[in-house]
């Protein structure tokens, strides 16, 4: 299966809760941390959800 870089690349200060929640679910926590998950449907619908904010490559 295939693998997921996650970026930060934008600050979550005057975002809606719901987006904040997602960033911190996701294991980010400041401007330029990165993470890597598995490609599912579960992941994807997060990146979603707070596009505007993060950077996804696959791996």
């Amino acid at each position: 299966m295939a693998k997921l870089k996650i970026t930060l690349i934008k600050s979550t200060c005057k975002c809606r809760k719901n987006q904040k929640a997602t960033v911190e679910a996701l294991g980010l926590k400041k401007i330029r941390d990165f993470v890597e998950h598995e490609d599912n449907p579960q992941i994807r619908g997060m990146i979603k959800t707070v596009s505007h904010l993060v950077s996804v490559e696959e791996i």
